[in-house]
């Protein structure tokens, strides 16, 4: 095996597992760290810079962090890396310090760029945030009367409270972003053929909700009480809805339905059932989304496929369900299935959630823009350019129904191509991450950071009371960790980018570190082919799509010495115990690159006119 290449940023980032693992690279040590210190504000910068949106993906991010999170492989749980986010969002001013002193600004002076992003969702917000402070102006057009995008009209004021929405988003809005609400875009040729803008983004989402065409779903006694889910959320988000009947049915079991099934509850239904097709492992919503729907008293039925609605007496009455029966294989996959009867489940209302869709009426089709069978736009994954140069994609609007971190991170790399493009430059090149590394070494066992294992176990997030929380639709069901909580949580974190560094040249083949190691992560083996030193480690590699750190050859005997990085826990013996200091501990910092960075000055640009 060759040398790993520990110069290339991409080693580091990815043995910093729960970074790599967020789509925006959010730099999670650090941040856990500032908080561990009470630095609140600090931290929420660090966690601004990539996602935007600190106080409210620190409530409704799906997470993605935790599950690669490496205090997952030593316990049960991992770190509560989302709700420590929260923390710092929550906590940013408490020593009478505007975070807003410390924001990006825009210039007086113009670049005379101006841009256009249709819909204001997290998408074009990011688009926003990342270009106004190079100079350029953007206009964001918005359908509904307040911006936010699905943050407000799909997610529930008890989850996310419209506070936190005007105020990070008041942060962008701030740098002088021309925002026109209630203004849908609806012609995307008169938009282009306007000439005003020099690039459109478009992050409209996906507005669509599906239905369900079954018997009697369009009988004039049913039609106003069957409804579509994120319709539905967007009425009682915007006060055109306040009631729903005793008995609901919610169709579909992903975030969407636990929204529905939760908002209905607080709208006065009585008893609120989610009718799954499928058994448990095969839901799409979150583990703690249903979690805190189940604690309200909502029954999810699984195993019930929908058939027809019932209409009786000039009313909806129910639905009629198959009841289904799965045989699964081995790797947990359904082999097969059959109906093994009928069930009916009566009700006033019923919440279709199945899921959502594309739409772009407004988009003509001789723009040069091409879309897939599913009327999805053609976007490269990349740079998000669609077909017609100068249009870009991102959020739900490009690939289908995503988390909000995606879609900031979808924004993130449309505004490089958006710069790029504006300028002359080809959108295709992107600017590279950067890599720093810095001794965390004190003294001959010391070292500046904390790396002793702290035993505690994943801190409960406090909840309003079951009899409070109804009382009001848009009451925060979760309190938020207190200091205390938070600092014993941080403590949980195994401080994953200080790594473990070896050089080579220092080695004296003492095997202090092998019989130190308390995961046998290390192993000095004679060099061969990777499928041949895999069967040498002192530990199996028990994930073999994360390469192996093997060094360069040692000096005395020409072995290797090879570290299993997905065993490794960063704890720093082999550092500590290493008399040679061939093995150090250093703080690996990822420079994430954004618009702007890796292009020369404007004036040595050819600049592109308007599109």
């Amino acid at each position: 095996m060759q040398a790993t290449d520990t110069g290339d940023p991409s080693w580091f980032h990815r043995v910093v597992d729960c970074q790599w693992a967020c789509p925006a690279h959010t730099d999670v040590p650090e941040y856990i760290r500032l908080i561990a210190q009470g630095r609140f504000a600090d931290a929420y910068l660090v966690n601004r810079a990539s996602n935007v949106f600190p106080g409210i993906l620190g409530r409704v991010c799906d997470r993605p962090c935790e599950p690669a999170c490496r205090r997952g492989r030593v316990e049960a749980k991992p770190v509560a890396i989302c709700r420590l986010k929260r923390v710092a969002a929550d906590r940013r001013d408490e020593h009478q310090s505007d975070i807003r002193e410390r924001l990006p600004r825009a210039p007086a002076v113009k670049n005379g760029k101006r841009i256009a992003c249709i819909g204001a969702g997290p998408a074009s917000l990011t688009v926003a945030n990342d270009l106004m402070p190079l100079g350029y102006e953007v206009t964001v057009f918005e359908k509904w009367g307040a911006p936010g995008g699905l943050m407000r009209t799909n997610i529930p004021g008890f989850r996310l409270p419209a506070r936190v929405l005007d105020e990070e988003i008041g942060y962008i809005l701030d740098m002088g972003v021309d925002l026109r609400l209630n203004t849908p875009i609806s012609s995307l040729r008169a938009l282009l053929d306007s000439g005003e803008y020099h690039a459109v983004f478009v992050g409209s989402g996906a507005p669509k909700g599906k239905d369900l065409d079954l018997p009697d779903r369009h009988a004039p006694a049913a039609v106003g009480h069957i409804h579509i889910g994120i319709d539905w959320l967007e009425a009682v988000a915007f006060g055109h809805t306040h009631s729903v009947g005793r008995r609901v049915l919610i169709i579909g079991v992903g975030n969407t339905a636990m929204d529905c099934c939760r908002t209905a509850l607080r709208l006065g239904a009585a008893e609120v059932k989610v009718m799954a097709r499928k058994p448990r492992g095969f839901f799409k919503a979150s583990d703690w989304e249903l979690e805190d729907a189940e604690e309200e008293n909502v029954e999810i039925v699984v195993n019930h496929a929908p058939q027809r609605f019932v209409v009786r007496d000039g009313r909806l009455a129910g639905m009629i369900f198959e009841r289904m029966e799965y045989e699964l294989d081995d790797s947990g996959r359904i082999r097969a299935q059959r109906a093994v009867g009928e069930a009916f489940f009566p009700c006033e209302d019923v919440i279709l959630a199945i899921g959502q869709e594309n739409a772009f009426p407004w988009i003509e089709d001789d723009l040069g823009l091409e879309f897939d069978a599913w009327h999805r736009p053609k976007v490269d994954p990349d740079t998000f350019q669609s077909t017609r140069p100068g249009v870009f994609f991102g959020g739900d609007a490009a690939f289908g129904p995503k988390n909000i971190i995606w879609a900031v991170e979808h924004g993130h790399q449309a505004a490089i191509s958006i710069h790029r493009y504006c300028h002359g430059l080809p959108v295709e090149e992107r600017p590279q991450p950067t890599l720093k590394l810095e001794s965390r070494k004190m003294g001959l066992h010391e070292w500046a950071y904390k790396n002793d294992y702290a035993p505690f176990e994943r801190r409960l997030m406090p909840h309003v009371g079951l009899k409070e929380r109804f009382k009001k639709l848009d009451i925060e069901v979760e309190l938020g960790f207190t200091a205390e909580q938070a600092a014993a949580e941080a403590a949980r974190c195994l401080n994953c980018d200080v790594q473990t560094v070896f050089d080579a040249r220092l080695c004296i083949e003492c095997d202090a570190c092998v019989d130190i190691c308390p995961v046998d992560c290390l192993t000095m083996v004679a060099n061969g082919s990777e499928s041949e030193v895999r069967t040498r480690l002192k530990a199996p590699a028990l994930e073999p799509t994360q390469p192996l750190f093997v060094s360069a050859p040692l000096k005395h005997t020409g072995r290797v010495m090879v570290k299993d990085e997905n065993l490794c826990v960063h704890c720093g013996l082999c550092a500590e115990r290493c008399p040679t200091a061939a093995w150090d501990m250093q703080k690996s910092t990822i420079g994430i690159a954004y618009a702007g960075d890796g292009i020369p000055p404007c004036s040595t640009l050819q600049t592109r006119k308007r599109a």
